[in-house]
Order: C-alpha cells, then sequence, then structure tokens
C-alpha cells in the first residue's frame, strides 16, 4: 500500500460527525500512517467534489446527510444494496472508479447481533420514519426474515414509497393514528425525535408485549426518553452508538487495507466523547 493513505467524510454540516475519532482510533491500533478528516461540502458543491476527491488523493471516505442520495447518482458503481436503498454513504475507488455502498443495513443488524444474539428473530416491527436511515433498517429487517414490518411517517406519501421496498411485507401507517403494539417484537426509532435539542418522541409502550425489543437510532443522547421508559417496562433495548461503530466497518477495510474490530475499548471512547459533548 503506497504511504499516507487518505479518507473523508463529507457532510453539511459536518462538525458533528465522530467518525475521524472512531477512524483514527483505528488507525492509531493498527499502526498505519494514514489520516482520515472531515469535509464540509454544501449541496451545490458535491458533485464537484464527487468528480475530485481522487486528484486530492483520497481512497474514498463516509458520506452523511445531505448527500447520501446524491453519492448514489454520482457513483460510477454503487452495490446493489445501495441501489436498493436508494441511498451511498460509503465511497471507496477501485481501478479508476467509484464504488459506493450503503453499510447502514450492515451496522443496524450488527448492533442487534451484538444486543440480542445472532440468533435473533422477530416477526412483526415497527419502523418510526421514513428517510434514508430507515430505508437501510427496513432492507435489514427484510434480509433477516421479518415478516410484517410497519412504517409509520409524518409525511405518508414517503412511508409509501418505503413500502415499494416489498409491498407485501411493508405497510405504511398515519403518524397520528393509534399504532398497534401488541403484536410487535421490535420496534426502531429512526427519527430525530429524542435527539438532544428535539421534541420528545410521544408514545405509550405499554402495549408492546414483554419480550418486545426497543431499538433507537439517536446516540445522542444514547440514553433516549424512548430507551428510558423502554427500560421502565423491563424490555430489553439498543441505542444508537453500535450502529454507528459497524457501519464504519467496512470503510476502513476499503480505505487503509484492515478489517477492524468494534471493541468495548472504542465504545467507551467515543461514549465518553459524546458524554462531553
Amino acid at each position: 500500500m503506497p504511504p499516507h493513505p487518505k479518507a473523508f467524510v463529507v457532510g453539511h454540516p459536518i462538525r458533528h460527525s465522530r467518525s475521524p475519532l472512531i477512524h483514527g482510533y483505528w488507525l492509531k491500533q493498527y499502526g498505519i500512517d494514514g489520516s482520515y478528516e472531515r469535509i464540509d461540502v454544501a449541496p451545490a458543491a458535491f458533485e464537484s467534489f464527487m468528480r475530485g476527491f481522487a486528484a486530492r488523493d483520497f481512497r474514498g471516505g463516509n458520506v452523511t446527510l445531505p448527500h447520501k442520495e446524491a453519492a448514489l447518482r454520482l457513483a460510477d458503481q454503487p452495490t446493489e444494496r445501495a441501489r436498493r436503498v436508494g441511498a451511498a454513504n460509503t465511497l471507496w475507488l477501485e481501478n479508476g472508479r467509484i464504488h459506493a455502498d450503503n453499510t447502514d443495513v450492515l451496522g443496524f443488524l450488527a448492533s442487534l447481533d451484538q444486543a440480542l444474539g445472532a440468533g435473533w428473530s422477530a416477526r412483526t416491527a415497527l419502523v418510526l420514519g421514513a428517510g434514508g436511515a430507515a430505508r437501510g433498517i427496513v432492507a435489514g429487517l427484510l434480509d433477516r426474515g421479518v415478516s410484517t414490518i410497519r412504517v409509520a411517517n409524518r409525511t405518508p406519501a414517503k412511508a409509501e414509497e418505503l413500502a415499494k421496498l416489498e409491498p407485501l411485507r411493508v405497510h405504511p401507517l398515519a403518524w397520528e393514528s393509534p399504532w398497534p403494539l401488541q403484536d410487535v417484537d421490535i420496534l426502531v426509532n429512526t427519527t430525530s425525535l429524542g435527539m438532544s435539542g428535539e421534541p420528545v418522541l410521544e408514545i405509550d409502550l405499554e402495549g408492546l408485549p414483554d419480550h418486545a425489543v426497543v431499538a433507537d437510532i439517536v446516540y445522542v443522547p444514547l440514553e433516549t426518553p424512548l430507551l428510558v421508559q423502554a427500560r421502565a417496562r423491563g424490555l430489553r433495548v439498543v441505542d444508537g452508538l453500535d450502529m454507528l461503530l459497524h457501519q464504519a466497518v467496512p470503510g476502513f477495510a476499503h480505505w487503509f487495507g484492515v478489517t477492524p474490530q468494534v471493541t468495548p475499548e472504542l465504545r467507551a471512547l467515543v461514549q465518553a466523547d459524546l458524554t462531553r459533548s
């Protein structure tokens, strides 16, 4: 591998990203003389950035809001998974071509495997939100054999669009309706509700069965009001940090040639940084 491999995370805004902390930890752990940096690119300049990052000696990088859909459109060779989800968050160069993948699917499933054990199963899921993250999560749940996935979103058209992934298994719900909870095995919040500075997600979890799992992809704060309520009910919970950590693994492997491990030490490092913010 040539010296000083470089990668990036691009978004607008980008200051909040913890990706440099994660990848910087792995670079140090594996003794790689490389770099990973934040780059703020406004939407109007993103196509120019995509066409020019190779000339700046970057191997690739991560893509975050609001560029994930544009990254898919502008990539030379997106994976089938990225096409299916409709967004890309990981780019890498191969034979002069820009490849693109969506590792949110892998990250979410790995976070469930870590929290629940690799043998977890669910028949019915309720997903709150229908944005880019929700598309990856619904795709992952479909891949794991969840037979019924209900999607509630404030904009009905977005939930209906997401249902096209597999219309016989994905069913849109109105946001205002009382959601059926009595048969839900896993509930996932993919909205920003409950994030620091955002309104709380208004939901009563009393209707969930005792075996249900509640997941929240928000990681600031780690213990969202939704997860506090779920713990109080004695339900199993999955916070958003492990998804963030696991989705980072494939990109690092592409850019730096080592498949890193998500360890308790890495989680503790990022968790401490989140606590200070």
